[in-house]
């Protein structure tokens, strides 16, 4: 009888409006909380994106989309609840919540709220990578550091 390796199931979130080096390393320290991480990436919709950060983003959802499913270092790519985040959260059951440096919203009671719905999850924030290079917002004025395509 083999013994099935059961992978830890790792939940992160982001716009994405292109890749960069900043998000190939946060995927990578994402993938560094277990010895078999499945990584899933919730995308942000657009309609939230413009709720938080002031404005829409370059890509469309379905470009940014494109870029995840390419990206190795990702296994499953989801788009975010629209006015809810919890239900598609609670839908994926992941085991860690791995959170950029820099994200503030909807994480305040974020570990109350799954709990209320029957998911108990760790929530780890990541480290930033050369936060003052990449950015999305200062990458578009030094664009030699960015790229969609990496």
């Amino acid at each position: 009888m083999s013994v099935k390796k059961i992978k830890t199931r790792i939940m992160a979130f982001g716009t994405f409006d292109g890749l960069h080096r900043g998000h190939l390393n946060f995927f990578q320290q994402a993938r560094n909380l277990a010895k078999l991480p499945f990584l899933i990436v919730s995308i942000a919709r657009n309609k939230n994106i413009l709720k938080i950060k002031g404005q829409y983003p370059v890509l469309s959802l379905k470009k940014r989309l494109l870029l995840l499913k390419k990206s190795s270092l990702v296994d499953k790519v989801v788009i975010s609840g629209l006015k809810n985040h919890i239900p598609h959260i609670v839908k994926e059951r992941p085991d860690v919540i791995a959170l950029g440096y820099d994200q503030k919203n909807y994480v305040k009671n974020l570990k109350k709220d799954l709990k209320a719905h029957g998911l108990n999850v760790k929530i780890v924030r990541l480290r930033p990578y050369k936060e003052k290079i990449y950015k999305n917002h200062l990458l578009k004025k030094n664009p030699r550091h960015h790229s969609s395509l990496l």
